[in-house]
Protein backbone atom coordinates (compact mmCIF):
# COMPACT_ATOMS: atom_id res chain seq x y z
CA UNK A 1 0.00 0.00 0.00
CA UNK A 2 1.14 3.46 -0.92
CA UNK A 3 2.81 5.53 2.07
CA UNK A 4 0.74 8.43 1.28
CA UNK A 5 -1.55 10.04 3.23
CA UNK A 6 -5.07 11.09 2.95
CA UNK A 7 -4.35 14.62 3.77
CA UNK A 8 -0.65 14.46 1.68
CA UNK A 9 -3.24 14.19 -1.43
CA UNK A 10 -5.48 16.44 -0.74
CA UNK A 11 -3.11 19.23 0.06
CA UNK A 12 -3.09 21.42 -2.50
CA UNK A 13 -6.66 20.52 -4.07
CA UNK A 14 -8.63 23.68 -4.32
CA UNK A 15 -12.10 22.20 -3.88
CA UNK A 16 -14.21 20.65 -1.28
CA UNK A 17 -14.07 16.72 -1.64
CA UNK A 18 -17.92 17.09 -1.91
CA UNK A 19 -17.50 18.30 -5.39
CA UNK A 20 -14.82 15.92 -7.43
CA UNK A 21 -13.31 17.41 -10.45
CA UNK A 22 -12.47 13.95 -11.43
CA UNK A 23 -13.84 10.02 -10.98
CA UNK A 24 -11.32 7.43 -11.05
CA UNK A 25 -13.45 4.38 -12.30
CA UNK A 26 -12.35 0.66 -11.69
CA UNK A 27 -14.23 -2.18 -11.92
CA UNK A 28 -13.11 -5.19 -10.04
CA UNK A 29 -13.46 -9.23 -10.06
CA UNK A 30 -11.04 -11.33 -8.73
CA UNK A 31 -8.03 -9.14 -9.13
CA UNK A 32 -5.95 -9.94 -5.84
CA UNK A 33 -3.02 -9.93 -7.74
CA UNK A 34 -3.19 -6.97 -9.35
CA UNK A 35 -5.61 -4.00 -7.78
CA UNK A 36 -2.75 -2.85 -5.12
CA UNK A 37 -0.69 -1.54 -7.46
CA UNK A 38 -3.34 0.03 -9.69
CA UNK A 39 -4.75 1.66 -6.65
CA UNK A 40 -1.72 3.19 -5.29
CA UNK A 41 -1.46 4.04 -9.55
CA UNK A 42 -4.36 6.68 -8.88
CA UNK A 43 -3.73 7.30 -5.62
CA UNK A 44 -0.21 8.74 -6.24
CA UNK A 45 -1.92 11.11 -8.47
CA UNK A 46 -0.38 15.00 -7.64
CA UNK A 47 -3.26 17.29 -8.59
CA UNK A 48 -4.76 20.89 -7.81
CA UNK A 49 -8.45 19.35 -7.81
CA UNK A 50 -10.39 16.80 -5.88
CA UNK A 51 -10.37 13.84 -7.27
CA UNK A 52 -12.23 10.23 -5.90
CA UNK A 53 -11.64 6.72 -6.91
CA UNK A 54 -15.27 4.87 -7.39
CA UNK A 55 -14.90 1.39 -7.30
CA UNK A 56 -17.27 -1.14 -7.94
CA UNK A 57 -16.40 -5.02 -7.00
CA UNK A 58 -18.43 -7.97 -8.74
CA UNK A 59 -18.64 -10.66 -6.03
CA UNK A 60 -15.19 -11.56 -6.22
CA UNK A 61 -14.42 -14.56 -4.30
CA UNK A 62 -11.07 -14.25 -4.35
CA UNK A 63 -9.31 -11.50 -1.70
CA UNK A 64 -10.53 -8.50 -3.87
CA UNK A 65 -12.57 -6.98 -1.21
CA UNK A 66 -10.14 -7.43 1.51
CA UNK A 67 -7.83 -5.18 -0.10
CA UNK A 68 -10.34 -2.30 -0.86
CA UNK A 69 -11.57 -2.48 2.71
CA UNK A 70 -8.15 -1.47 3.68
CA UNK A 71 -7.82 0.96 1.33
CA UNK A 72 -10.86 2.32 2.22
CA UNK A 73 -9.82 2.51 6.00
CA UNK A 74 -6.83 4.45 5.12
CA UNK A 75 -8.11 6.32 2.42
CA UNK A 76 -12.28 7.04 3.37
CA UNK A 77 -13.03 10.68 1.64
CA UNK A 78 -11.23 9.40 -1.76
CA UNK A 79 -12.30 6.02 -2.24
CA UNK A 80 -15.99 5.12 -2.59
CA UNK A 81 -16.55 1.55 -3.45
CA UNK A 82 -19.46 -0.50 -4.08
CA UNK A 83 -18.85 -4.20 -2.65
CA UNK A 84 -21.43 -6.10 -4.60
CA UNK A 85 -22.54 -9.09 -2.93
CA UNK A 86 -24.44 -11.02 -6.04
CA UNK A 87 -22.24 -11.22 -9.79
CA UNK A 88 -23.82 -8.64 -12.34
CA UNK A 89 -21.81 -9.57 -15.09
CA UNK A 90 -19.29 -7.18 -16.52
CA UNK A 91 -21.70 -5.43 -19.34
CA UNK A 92 -23.48 -3.79 -15.97
CA UNK A 93 -20.76 -3.08 -13.42
CA UNK A 94 -19.35 -0.98 -16.62
CA UNK A 95 -22.44 1.01 -16.57
CA UNK A 96 -23.35 1.60 -12.84
CA UNK A 97 -19.45 1.88 -12.38
CA UNK A 98 -19.64 4.96 -13.88
CA UNK A 99 -23.41 6.24 -13.24
CA UNK A 100 -21.88 6.20 -9.99
CA UNK A 101 -19.47 9.28 -11.01
CA UNK A 102 -19.61 12.16 -9.36
CA UNK A 103 -16.95 13.94 -11.00
CA UNK A 104 -17.29 16.22 -14.29
CA UNK A 105 -14.87 14.08 -16.12
CA UNK A 106 -14.18 10.23 -15.88
CA UNK A 107 -11.32 8.28 -15.91
CA UNK A 108 -11.21 4.87 -16.63
CA UNK A 109 -8.73 2.03 -15.18
CA UNK A 110 -10.08 -1.54 -14.70
CA UNK A 111 -8.29 -2.94 -11.46
CA UNK A 112 -5.31 -5.26 -13.11
CA UNK A 113 -4.19 -1.81 -15.02
CA UNK A 114 -3.11 1.24 -13.98
CA UNK A 115 -0.74 4.40 -14.76
CA UNK A 116 2.85 5.15 -13.72
CA UNK A 117 2.54 9.07 -14.37
CA UNK A 118 1.96 10.63 -11.87
CA UNK A 119 0.50 14.03 -13.63
CA UNK A 120 -1.32 11.49 -15.53
CA UNK A 121 -4.96 13.24 -13.98
CA UNK A 122 -3.69 17.05 -14.07
CA UNK A 123 -2.39 16.94 -18.00
CA UNK A 124 -5.93 15.42 -18.81
CA UNK A 125 -7.57 18.19 -17.46
CA UNK A 126 -5.53 20.94 -17.97
CA UNK A 127 -6.60 20.19 -21.38
CA UNK A 128 -10.06 19.28 -21.16
CA UNK A 129 -11.03 22.01 -19.04
CA UNK A 130 -9.38 24.50 -22.01
CA UNK A 131 -10.67 22.60 -24.99
CA UNK A 132 -14.48 22.45 -25.14
CA UNK A 133 -14.72 21.35 -28.31
CA UNK A 134 -13.18 17.98 -27.26
CA UNK A 135 -14.68 15.56 -25.05
CA UNK A 136 -11.91 13.28 -24.69
CA UNK A 137 -8.04 12.97 -24.42
CA UNK A 138 -5.97 9.51 -24.14
CA UNK A 139 -2.20 8.89 -24.12
CA UNK A 140 0.11 5.93 -24.79
CA UNK A 141 -0.61 2.77 -23.75
CA UNK A 142 1.84 -0.63 -22.76
CA UNK A 143 0.87 -3.89 -22.80
CA UNK A 144 1.91 -6.35 -20.43
CA UNK A 145 1.84 -10.35 -21.00
CA UNK A 146 1.46 -11.78 -17.54
CA UNK A 147 3.15 -14.85 -18.48
CA UNK A 148 7.08 -13.81 -19.03
CA UNK A 149 6.22 -10.00 -18.41
CA UNK A 150 7.07 -9.19 -21.41
CA UNK A 151 6.03 -5.16 -22.65
CA UNK A 152 4.87 -4.30 -25.72
CA UNK A 153 4.07 0.07 -26.17
CA UNK A 154 0.68 -0.20 -27.82
CA UNK A 155 0.42 3.33 -30.25
CA UNK A 156 -2.14 2.44 -32.69
CA UNK A 157 -3.58 5.99 -32.61
CA UNK A 158 -1.13 9.22 -32.01
CA UNK A 159 -3.18 11.44 -33.68
CA UNK A 160 -6.04 13.97 -32.17
CA UNK A 161 -9.67 12.16 -34.46
CA UNK A 162 -12.82 14.47 -35.21
CA UNK A 163 -16.40 13.37 -34.24
CA UNK A 164 -17.14 11.51 -36.91
CA UNK A 165 -13.72 9.33 -36.98
CA UNK A 166 -14.40 8.60 -33.04
CA UNK A 167 -17.66 6.92 -33.81
CA UNK A 168 -16.67 4.85 -36.34
CA UNK A 169 -13.34 4.19 -35.94
CA UNK A 170 -13.19 4.65 -32.14
CA UNK A 171 -9.93 5.63 -30.11
CA UNK A 172 -7.21 3.23 -30.85
CA UNK A 173 -5.79 2.99 -27.55
CA UNK A 174 -7.41 0.81 -24.05
CA UNK A 175 -9.47 2.61 -21.41
CA UNK A 176 -7.04 2.86 -19.16
CA UNK A 177 -5.24 5.71 -21.68
CA UNK A 178 -8.62 7.62 -21.47
CA UNK A 179 -10.43 10.60 -20.00
CA UNK A 180 -13.38 11.76 -20.60
CA UNK A 181 -16.64 14.15 -20.20
CA UNK A 182 -19.43 12.62 -18.09
CA UNK A 183 -21.31 13.52 -20.84
CA UNK A 184 -25.58 12.69 -20.50
CA UNK A 185 -25.39 9.37 -22.50
CA UNK A 186 -23.26 7.98 -19.18
CA UNK A 187 -26.42 8.03 -16.75
CA UNK A 188 -28.91 6.46 -19.60
CA UNK A 189 -26.72 4.35 -21.30
CA UNK A 190 -28.00 2.73 -24.29
CA UNK A 191 -29.20 -0.83 -23.70
CA UNK A 192 -27.32 -2.38 -27.03
CA UNK A 193 -24.26 -1.92 -24.68
CA UNK A 194 -25.60 -5.11 -23.17
CA UNK A 195 -24.42 -7.22 -26.82
CA UNK A 196 -21.48 -5.46 -26.65
CA UNK A 197 -18.64 -7.63 -25.46
CA UNK A 198 -15.87 -4.72 -25.89
CA UNK A 199 -16.45 -2.15 -23.84
CA UNK A 200 -14.03 0.49 -24.59
CA UNK A 201 -14.97 0.59 -28.32
CA UNK A 202 -18.68 0.88 -27.90
CA UNK A 203 -18.08 3.56 -25.15
CA UNK A 204 -15.67 5.59 -27.75
CA UNK A 205 -18.51 5.54 -30.47
CA UNK A 206 -20.73 6.47 -28.04
CA UNK A 207 -18.31 9.85 -26.79
CA UNK A 208 -17.63 10.97 -30.75
CA UNK A 209 -21.21 12.38 -30.50
CA UNK A 210 -20.23 15.14 -27.84
CA UNK A 211 -16.94 16.18 -29.56
CA UNK A 212 -13.17 15.18 -30.91
CA UNK A 213 -10.75 13.33 -29.53
CA UNK A 214 -6.83 14.73 -28.57
CA UNK A 215 -3.71 12.81 -27.97
CA UNK A 216 -1.60 13.86 -25.33
CA UNK A 217 1.96 12.58 -25.83
CA UNK A 218 3.61 13.70 -22.72
CA UNK A 219 1.34 11.46 -20.57
CA UNK A 220 3.70 8.43 -19.87
CA UNK A 221 2.02 5.48 -20.85
CA UNK A 222 -0.46 3.40 -19.14
CA UNK A 223 -0.25 0.03 -18.55
CA UNK A 224 -2.52 -2.87 -19.83
CA UNK A 225 -2.49 -5.79 -18.43
CA UNK A 226 -3.25 -9.00 -20.40
CA UNK A 227 -3.76 -12.02 -18.48
CA UNK A 228 -5.19 -15.52 -18.21
CA UNK A 229 -8.26 -14.03 -16.48
CA UNK A 230 -9.32 -10.95 -18.09
CA UNK A 231 -12.47 -10.55 -19.80
CA UNK A 232 -11.09 -10.31 -23.21
CA UNK A 233 -6.80 -11.28 -23.27
CA UNK A 234 -7.87 -14.81 -22.27
CA UNK A 235 -10.16 -15.46 -25.11
CA UNK A 236 -8.83 -17.50 -28.62
CA UNK A 237 -8.11 -15.46 -32.06
CA UNK A 238 -11.77 -16.94 -33.06
CA UNK A 239 -13.60 -15.29 -29.73
CA UNK A 240 -11.79 -12.06 -30.02
CA UNK A 241 -13.03 -12.06 -33.91
CA UNK A 242 -16.52 -13.15 -32.73
CA UNK A 243 -16.50 -10.21 -30.12
CA UNK A 244 -15.33 -7.47 -32.14
CA UNK A 245 -18.59 -8.53 -34.67
CA UNK A 246 -20.80 -8.68 -31.69
CA UNK A 247 -19.91 -4.94 -31.13
CA UNK A 248 -20.16 -3.60 -34.80
CA UNK A 249 -23.50 -5.52 -34.81
CA UNK A 250 -24.60 -3.78 -31.47
CA UNK A 251 -23.40 -0.19 -32.73
CA UNK A 252 -25.64 -1.25 -36.13
CA UNK A 253 -28.71 -1.54 -34.20
CA UNK A 254 -27.84 1.47 -31.80
CA UNK A 255 -27.63 3.78 -34.48
CA UNK A 256 -30.33 2.17 -36.58
CA UNK A 257 -32.89 2.76 -33.58
CA UNK A 258 -31.46 6.74 -32.89
CA UNK A 259 -32.05 7.13 -36.51
CA UNK A 260 -28.50 8.06 -38.01
CA UNK A 261 -28.32 5.98 -41.38
CA UNK A 262 -25.10 6.96 -42.33
CA UNK A 263 -23.65 4.99 -39.51
CA UNK A 264 -25.92 1.96 -39.01
CA UNK A 265 -24.93 1.30 -42.74
CA UNK A 266 -21.55 1.76 -41.77
CA UNK A 267 -21.45 -0.52 -39.35
CA UNK A 268 -24.15 -2.91 -41.02
CA UNK A 269 -21.13 -3.39 -43.89
CA UNK A 270 -18.71 -3.75 -41.30
CA UNK A 271 -20.83 -7.15 -40.23
CA UNK A 272 -20.64 -8.20 -43.53
CA UNK A 273 -16.94 -7.95 -44.34
CA UNK A 274 -16.49 -9.90 -41.46
CA UNK A 275 -19.31 -12.63 -41.50
CA UNK A 276 -18.53 -13.19 -44.91
CA UNK A 277 -15.09 -14.13 -43.98
CA UNK A 278 -15.26 -15.86 -41.03
CA UNK A 279 -18.93 -17.80 -41.16
CA UNK A 280 -20.66 -16.82 -44.55
CA UNK A 281 -22.63 -13.81 -44.82
CA UNK A 282 -26.15 -15.70 -43.88
CA UNK A 283 -25.15 -18.03 -41.24
CA UNK A 284 -22.47 -15.36 -39.05
CA UNK A 285 -25.94 -12.65 -39.66
CA UNK A 286 -28.30 -15.04 -38.35
CA UNK A 287 -26.37 -15.96 -35.41
CA UNK A 288 -25.12 -12.50 -34.48
CA UNK A 289 -28.96 -11.52 -34.80
CA UNK A 290 -30.03 -14.66 -32.23
CA UNK A 291 -27.53 -13.38 -29.94
CA UNK A 292 -28.69 -9.62 -29.43
CA UNK A 293 -31.93 -10.72 -29.47
CA UNK A 294 -30.68 -13.28 -26.50
CA UNK A 295 -29.62 -10.75 -24.86
CA UNK A 296 -31.80 -8.18 -25.29
CA UNK A 297 -34.51 -10.37 -23.19
CA UNK A 298 -32.28 -10.98 -20.41
CA UNK A 299 -31.61 -7.55 -20.02
CA UNK A 300 -35.19 -6.87 -20.37
CA UNK A 301 -36.35 -8.72 -17.64
CA UNK A 302 -34.73 -7.24 -15.12
CA UNK A 303 -36.66 -3.79 -16.34
CA UNK A 304 -39.68 -2.21 -14.55
CA UNK A 305 -42.63 -3.14 -16.54
CA UNK A 306 -42.91 0.23 -17.76
CA UNK A 307 -39.70 -0.01 -19.26
CA UNK A 308 -40.21 -3.30 -20.62
CA UNK A 309 -43.17 -1.76 -22.75
CA UNK A 310 -41.05 1.06 -24.01
CA UNK A 311 -38.36 -1.52 -25.36
CA UNK A 312 -40.70 -4.06 -27.33
CA UNK A 313 -42.43 -0.49 -28.89
CA UNK A 314 -38.71 -0.28 -30.01
CA UNK A 315 -38.48 -3.69 -31.19
CA UNK A 316 -41.62 -3.27 -32.88
CA UNK A 317 -41.00 -0.16 -35.29
CA UNK A 318 -37.33 -2.08 -35.81
CA UNK A 319 -38.89 -5.16 -37.47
Amino acid sequence: MIVRTEAEIMKNWKNDISSPLVSICTRTYNLENFITEALDSFLMQETDFPFEIVIDDDCSTDETVEVIKRYMEKFPNIINADLLEKNIGVRMNFIKNMQRAKGKYIAPCDGDDYWTDSSNLQKHIDFLEKNDDYVVTYSSMETIFEEGMKKRTFNWNIEDRESREIQKNFLGTGICALCFRNVDIIKEYPFEHHCAPIDDNFLASMLGAYGKGKFLKDIKAAIYRQHGDGDYSSKTIYEKAVMYEQNYFALYMYYLRIGDRPLSNYFYKKVMKYSFIVHGRFYYTELLLKSFIWQVIQYVRRLPKRIIVKVIRILKRLG
